[in-house]
């Protein structure tokens, strides 16, 4: 019974192959356009929360304050009001992790006949701790480096890449503004952050080294700016505000008076990039959702149309012992048919059409399997849908009104 139902579906959708097709179309660009923005939208998602675990997790950053200078009013940093003796602070407090000053500075690396430029960053073993950050070879400098000032140096992979090529740097000794620094490791791979800066173009050294002998302070002891790690994200509200305190007591900020430093939730703005990412998404694959609906349409006015066309045809089957849900069945049948492999069709086109996205355009796209199987439901179900009504109107029609219709 389906099985012959199915071949005369077949048969009168062959009679009108060109028909059948455009009609099919709605749902092939649904289908394709519904999986491709996902694709996108999912994985630009996907990029903001590896930028975001890469980064570290439970993160605050305490900038210096900014200064006056002949009526000018200079930008966070500018001041050099935090000190080393403020991180080592900041990290007995409770609940926090770990704490750790930086005082970044650009200089030229040279190795053999290879140099580099890059962004060096002096600070302390809690540095690793506070950006969970893992050694890919070798090991870390230690308190004693930081005490002593050796000049030691742990390297990003793109500087490794840059000066050393496929060579092991650990042990080797690059020179630092015509000064020499023994590579005691290689940081493992970080990636890009969320502001496009890529990470692993870095170099890590003693904070008393960047201070004594490269890039030296205005004032002994201080520091651009101090990063600190919560022990948990229940902690972080009760964190900042043990930080604020502790620094206005240190500082000897009378009450009512501005703060000679920042406290900033990295933690906070990630999340807030993330829920932005994805939201982006959810857009994409709403708007994409609406030519599933116009395809939807096409298919109900098409069978509309070959409804009143095969008016007499339904009356014939009428009246030779068709009941009204077999006409029905008939015609869904054809909805179905013109749904399901429309859907396939776009499925094919919508992989396709992310996989050439990532290749021509460098966007990072993430196909799930989830995004396939509910384009396909939701494109299927919408084709249905409209089916049922045209299909409906055929198994109620009376068999002498069918067979006088002209």
């Amino acid at each position: 019974m389906i099985s012959a139902m199915l071949s005369e579906a077949w048969t009168a959708m062959g009679a009108n192959r060109l028909r059948t097709i455009l009609t099919m179309l709605g749902m092939v660009i649904g289908v394709g356009a519904v999986i491709l923005m996902l694709a996108v939208g999912q994985g630009a998602q996907q990029q903001v929360q590896a930028s975001i675990a890469s980064m570290g997790s439970n993160l605050f950053i305490i900038l210096s304050g900014s200064t006056t200078s002949g009526g000018a009013r200079m930008g966070g940093g500018a001041s050099p009001t935090l000190t080393i003796a403020d991180a080592q602070a900041i990290e007995e407090l409770p609940s926090v992790n770990a704490a750790a000053p930086a005082s970044p500075g650009t200089a030229q690396l040279v190795y053999g006949p290879n140099n580099w430029s890059t962004q060096i960053t002096g600070t302390t073993p809690g540095f690793l701790t506070v950006r969970d950050w893992q050694l890919s070879a070798g090991f870390p400098f230690s308190d004693s480096d930081v005490r002593s000032a050796t000049q030691v140096a742990l390297l990003g992979r793109t500087v490794v890449q840059n000066l050393f090529g496929d060579e092991d740097p650990v042990g080797k000794t690059i020179r630092i503004k015509n000064s020499p620094y023994v590579v005691l490791g290689v940081l493992g791979a970080k990636g890009q952050s969320l502001d496009g800066r890529d990470q692993d173009d870095t170099v890590l050294i003693p904070v008393t080294t960047a201070q004594r002998k490269l890039f030296g302070t205005r004032i002994g002891g201080t520091v651009r700016f101090i990063m600190a790690q919560a022990d948990s994200d229940d902690a972080m509200t009760r964190v900042e505000t043990s930080i604020n305190e502790l620094l206005h007591q240190r500082h000897r900020i009378r009450e009512g008076a501005d703060n000679d430093f920042t406290v900033r939730n990295l933690t906070a703005m990630a999340n807030t990039a993330a829920e932005t990412a994805q939201v982006m998404s959810m857009m994409l694959g709403a708007i994409a959702s609406i030519s599933l609906l116009v395809g939807g349409i096409g298919i109900m006015n098409i069978m509309l149309v070959s409804v009143t066309e095969r008016t007499r045809e339904i009356g014939i089957r009428m009246a030779i012992g068709a009941r009204g849900k077999d006409i029905l069945l008939q015609f869904l049948l054809e909805a179905i048919i013109i749904s399901v492999v429309g859907c396939l069709v776009g499925v094919i086109l919508g992989v396709g059409g992310a996989i050439a996205v990532s290749k021509l355009a460098d966007m990072e796209v993430l196909v799930t399997v989830t995004s396939i199987i509910t384009a396909f439901c939701v494109a299927a179900a919408v084709g249905i849908f409209f089916g049922w009504y045209p299909a409906r109107k055929a198994s109620l029609l009376k068999p002498i009104d069918a067979l006088r219709f002209q």
